[in-house]
């Protein structure tokens, strides 16, 4: 007994004294690290496009993408983000499953939407290497870049006079990266344009007294504001610190909501220094007295009391990968009722409530081995989820509904309004949409003709659709790092 228990505590300090981050990339990577919680405000609030890698540390492909990966990220420092997510992590898991991740690497681009923090996701399936990622990324960013010739140079300028306003004078027709990304940073609060040097702009280029491309001009606002030209290097940085003297660039990423709630102890001290009268000796004093207090109350008893409560981590429901899963398991006519989790093409705080909660009920139901219908997650890429929604004409970006392909119907959870809210996906509305359909309370709806079909299709081995993401994709991966030919071109330049 006392040699394994010397066993454990020298395994115990083992595991201590291995680093915390095992992932792929260092902290000194230009690669952003990510988890399920800095998502949101470092990507999904950004004004930049941004391509994530979902890789798994024990993975041969992603160990083979690292260095063109990373090779990326210094090409697009300042112009897009270029992150990647360890889906190993147990705390990232269920992030990962809430982006469809079924093999690693995985890559996505995300793009700024229109409505901010609901960002467009695209798969990305071009060239693992460097030259192909840039790219790919570069054609994705926002432009915010206003074309503008002799025709539109007054209606451009009368807008917003007050306004400052930047015009690049160029002989290029195309706007360039590092244009893209300076818009973006001065977003809302400088007008940004470009005019080309050409023969029908002459009456443009007198104006301003531009004989030399390429010219920037700051144009601070106002009616007495005089244009400055920039005669500066032709970097980011510098361009950035210059028009900051119009107006301060956007902050990237958005500062996080930090709450102070006040602490019992300092609340305690704040009372008893608005009763207490006397000198400062006397007040200061007191603060030393309250500072001891508490040594002598009762929160240790309270700690020790916490390891009752923890529950083991509730595992993520399964992926219906494909369209043969979906007909197999819930769209057949032999199969039986199933709760299917609609994702949409990116998840919002909606679709992460939804998951957590029926991942926490089928959990709850597992412990206390209560036979119940499977619940499953739907993504948006498996063709089943757009017959589904063609079919069913109310169903939402995110929305839980029940089948039945032996009987023919299907139900959708309540809502209170017509878009489905957090409040509606709480574990305890799941569980009240499940009691309903098992007691038989409630109104069902007849499938629509045509997702029904005669024969269930039979998977081979349909255990390997609970571990998705311990697969790595091979076709995809066709080059190793090492052979990477192609010359990364320089997009750091007006």
């Amino acid at each position: 007994m006392v040699h394994s228990t010397a066993i454990t505590v020298a395994a115990a300090a083992l595991l201590a004294a291995l680093p915390v981050n095992a992932g792929l990339y260092t902290k000194s990577s230009p690669v952003l690290q990510l988890d399920g919680k800095s998502y949101d405000r470092l990507i999904a609030q950004s004004n930049y496009t941004s391509i994530v890698e979902f890789y798994a540390p024990w993975c041969g492909h992603c160990k083979s993408l690292q260095p063109a990966y990373e090779k990326a990220a210094k090409s697009l420092a300042g112009l897009a983000k270029v992150a990647a997510v360890d889906c190993d992590e147990e705390l990232n898991k269920p992030f990962c499953q809430k982006f469809g991740v079924q093999g690693f690497p995985t890559l996505k681009i995300v793009k700024p939407g229109k409505t901010p923090g609901r960002p467009i996701v695209e798969d990305y399936n071009g060239p693992r290497n460097a030259k192909g990622i840039v790219d790919a990324v570069i054609d994705k960013i926002p432009n915010h870049v206003k074309k503008v010739e002799d025709k539109t140079l007054e209606a451009w300028l009368a807008e917003a006079n007050d306004t400052a306003k930047a015009i690049l004078f160029t002989d290029k027709g195309k706007t360039s990266a590092l244009m893209k990304a300076i818009a973006i940073e001065f977003k809302g609060s400088i007008s940004v344009a470009q005019t080309r040097n050409t023969d029908k702009e002459k009456a443009t280029l007198e104006l301003f007294g531009i004989t030399k491309f390429p010219t920037l001009l700051l144009l601070p606002g106002g009616k007495e504001a005089q244009g400055m030209v920039y005669d500066g290097e032709l970097k980011k940085e510098a361009i950035v610190t210059f028009l900051s003297q119009a107006a301060a660039p956007n902050p990237d990423p958005a500062p996080p909501k930090v709450k102070l709630p006040k602490s019992k102890e300092s609340k305690k001290a704040s009372k008893n220094k608005q009763s207490t009268e006397g000198t400062a000796t006397a007040a200061s004093a007191t603060e030393e007295d309250l500072e001891e207090e508490p040594t002598e109350s009762p929160q240790p008893k309270v700690e020790s009391e916490k390891p009752t409560v923890i529950h083991d981590p509730a595992p993520p429901i399964p992926f219906l990968a494909s369209e043969a899963e979906l007909r197999a398991e819930c769209l057949g006519p032999r199969t039986g009722t199933c709760i299917l989790a609609l994702l949409p093409q990116a998840p919002d705080d909606v679709t992460i409530k939804a998951l957590g909660a029926l991942s926490e009920l089928a959990h709850k139901y597992r412990q206390h081995k209560r036979t119940i219908f499977p619940f499953y997650v739907l993504p948006l890429q498996n063709q089943g989820s757009a017959a589904i929604r063609d079919s069913l004409k109310s169903i939402g970006d995110t929305d839980v509904i029940a089948v039945n392909g032996r009987r023919g119907w299907w139900r959708q959870i309540s809502r209170s309004d017509s878009i489905l809210a957090e409040k509606d996906v709480t574990e305890e509305a799941i569980e009240a949409f499940v009691d309903a359909i098992r007691l038989g309370e409630g109104a069902k709806q007849k499938l629509p003709g045509g997702l029904i079909l005669d024969e269930v299709v039979e998977e081979s081995a349909p255990e390997e659709a609970q571990e998705p993401a311990k697969t790595e994709e091979t076709p995809v991966v066709a080059e190793d790092a090492k052979a990477e030919e192609p010359k990364v071109p320089e997009h750091g330049e007006l």
